[in-house]
């Protein structure tokens, strides 16, 4: 039986979809800011003040993040928001010099971390008061290519402020560029979810045409691809899932195995001949759950040349503070060594934060109070990141 809150966000969308797209937008645009306020939390929104040594070391670092959602909120991320936590001033204030921005096509309802399903669809209501094409109303790959779409304008009209990365000669071009303008920011487009692709493996062609680079295998659910560490039956990789993965290698698209089940990551690993990637993520020797990874599986995919991204919200953290991140990116550190770990923020994804894209120097502070040498810092800052990205892409 639905649920009353159901069938009044049923209504709503029945009203939206039939109303003038001047109103659905106002409607649209109060929705996400009063949702984002409340999801996207920031334990301290700053300014942030760090001790003398480590902003000094925070401005020599080159800093990359694996993982942000923040293309799904409506805002023009080429301004300054009092709200959610990325957008280009605020990456520029934090010494940020690359993001991933990840794209969610289906997210169901009452969200949790045990058990979800893919009955319910609240993207669906995203893109009805968002205003965006009616296309994406029913169409998860049409909703992945209008939130590329969404990163390439803002990009256009940056002035240069903004660069889209698809290949290592745009890596390069990107990192040569800020060593004069530190003002520039380079975006990678990745993919949460291979549900993406509406069970068709035909529609990666136009997941690839559209820029994205990255392809999560699972989100909250199980799909016809691969299982979810937060879906029903939590299984692993179907029949083509694994013609997914060997295809996604052979396109230099990065295979990232966030969110999947253990049985998924298993399966990966087992088939894998390309670096893998856990994008964000947290580890069970720090905070134990389904999300987080075992220091079997941080090994296993660090074997294949792989990284993972830790993550800055609670359950992957194991904490609410700079200093929580710390600790994990240290456990993972021990395990792996520098060279397989880097930051996964999880950056306005319906999760709380210690601090916004503009407090990065706070990690740094928290990992040299850690007792973290500079060189391990700047790798798991965004060194190792660089390599691996470098390695990864294709090469133009």
């Amino acid at each position: 039986m639905p649920t009353r809150r159901s069938m009044l966000t049923a209504s709503l969308a029945a009203a939206l979809t039939v109303a003038a797209p001047i109103a659905r937008r106002t409607v649209g645009e109060r929705l996400s800011v009063r949702t984002e306020r409340r999801l996207n939390g920031v334990a301290d929104p700053g300014p942030y003040l760090v001790p003398p040594a480590a902003a000094d070391l925070h401005e020599r670092l080159t800093i990359v993040d694996l993982h942000a959602d923040s293309l799904l909120w409506g805002r023009d991320l080429l301004d300054r928001a009092s709200r959610g936590h990325v957008d280009i001033p605020r990456m520029v204030e934090g010494n940020v010099a690359l993001q991933v921005f990840a794209a969610s096509t289906h997210v169901p309802r009452h969200l949790n971390y045990e058990r979800n399903d893919d009955r319910t669809d609240d993207i669906r209501l995203v893109a009805i008061v968002q205003g965006w094409p009616r296309a994406t109303w029913t169409s998860r790959p049409a909703r992945a290519e209008h939130l590329a779409g969404r990163l390439r304008d803002m990009a256009a009209r940056s002035d240069g402020r903004l660069r889209i990365i698809r290949s290592a000669a745009d890596l390069d071009v990107v990192l040569h560029a800020r060593g004069t303008n530190p003002g520039i920011v380079g975006g990678i487009l990745a993919i949460e979810g291979a549900h993406a692709l509406d069970d068709d493996l035909a529609n990666l062609d136009r997941i690839e045409s559209a820029g994205y680079r990255m392809v999560g295998l699972a989100h909250f659910f199980d799909n016809a691809f691969a299982g979810s560490a937060q879906g029903v039956a939590k299984s692993g990789l179907t029949g083509p899932g694994r013609e997914l993965v060997a295809e996604l290698e052979r396109r230099r698209i990065l295979v990232d195995v966030a969110h999947s089940s253990r049985a998924t990551i298993d399966d990966v690993l087992a088939i894998a001949t390309r670096p893998v990637v856990a994008s964000h993520t947290g580890v069970r020797g720090v905070a134990d759950n389904e999300r987080n990874l075992s220091d079997d599986h941080l090994r296993a995919i660090a074997a294949t040349g792989g990284m993972v991204g830790i993550g800055f919200w609670p359950t992957a953290s194991g904490g609410t503070d700079a200093a929580s991140i710390a600790r994990s990116i240290a456990h993972a550190v021990a395990v792996v060594g520098a060279d397989h770990v880097g930051l996964g923020s999880d950056f306005d994804g319906a999760v709380p934060t210690p601090f916004d894209a503009s407090g990065m120097a706070l990690l740094t502070a928290a990992l040299l109070s850690h007792g973290l040498d500079e060189a391990t810092i700047a790798a798991v800052m965004g060194a190792t990141a660089v390599r691996f990205l470098r390695g990864a892409l294709p090469a133009t």
